[in-house]
């Protein structure tokens, strides 16, 4: 069954929301709660400062959340405008675009390398060749033919 926890923490990464963006979300409701309060809900369980997220909480982030995403009957809003928001104040990672996408060479140019000519006498692929076994035995034997009595007598 799923806990509280469970469910405040499944919403909070489904909306791509921030610590400070759920404060101002619980704030639609007056419901006030700090940025401490909200962390202990989302750390481990083992952790000595884990909270148990309790019923009130979550039903006032989901009634907030609703407020937050439809908005008000005076001040309609699109769920997906929001939602497209908070997309956009997503950080995206310092780097991504600066770095040139890789590309795999084609095989002719890893065959010629600067410092060796390509061989043209070689073939494309190698071929793969059946082990020859000497006649009558199809594969070499690992361990000789070994009779174990186990530790029993040899009759005479």
């Amino acid at each position: 069954m799923m806990t509280n926890n469970d469910i405040f923490k499944k919403l909070r990464v489904a909306l791509m929301l921030r610590d400070d963006q759920i404060i101002e979300i619980l704030e639609l409701v007056d419901f006030r709660i700090t940025k401490s309060e909200l962390g202990a809900f989302f750390r481990d369980e083992k952790h000595e400062n884990y909270m148990e997220c309790g019923d009130q909480v979550l039903r006032n982030f989901l009634n907030a959340l609703v407020i937050h995403l439809r908005g008000t009957k005076e001040n309609p809003k699109n769920p997906n405008d929001v939602l497209a928001k908070h997309k956009a104040q997503i950080p995206s990672k310092e780097g991504s675009k600066e770095r040139p996408e890789f590309k795999a060479k084609p095989r002719d140019e890893e065959k010629s390398r600067g410092d060796e000519a390509p061989s043209k006498s070689r073939p494309a692929t190698k071929s793969t060749k059946k082990k020859e076994y000497p006649k009558g035995n199809s594969k070499p034997q690992v361990v000789e033919k070994v009779k174990f009595n186990f530790g029993k007598n040899k009759k005479s």
